[in-house]
């Protein structure tokens, strides 16, 4: 299943690296931001599948961002956090990869996102 994954991480290394990441896995990367703002401007403007979000971000925070997108718009999401443990204090159900991670880590994260999914609207579902 190819995802359209908007990523939003304040630091430009590691949010290049993630898309990098991601685009080798065969997923389009729609846009990489690093503040609150842009990453709910740009989920209206591109409706990605998934988000990869850093927690905590210079210019607001990756969980405020994903609250505001979700109101409108389920969208499932995992965070990238350095303190995984205070991401889950916030939010206990969270699919939350550490950073330092290995790419293996973050494709077992986003599969779990993946089988978790709703069907897509309108899908058939086959009861045999």
């Amino acid at each position: 299943m190819i995802l359209r994954i908007l990523i939003v991480e304040d630091d430009f290394m590691i949010g290049t690296h993630l898309a990098e990441m991601l685009e080798d896995m065969g997923h389009e990367v729609c846009a990489v931001e690093s503040t609150e703002a842009e990453a709910v401007a740009a989920a209206d403007r591109c409706r990605p599948d998934l988000l990869i979000v850093d927690a905590w971000l210079r210019e607001g925070s990756g969980i405020s961002a994903v609250e505001t997108i979700c109101r409108s718009r389920q969208v499932p999401h995992v965070f990238v956090s350095g303190d995984a443990a205070s991401v889950k204090a916030v939010l206990p159900a969270a699919v939350v990869v550490e950073k330092p991670f290995r790419p293996e880590v973050l494709t077992r994260a986003i599969q779990r996102m993946i089988d978790n999914m709703p069907p897509p609207a309108g899908a058939r579902v086959s009861h045999m």
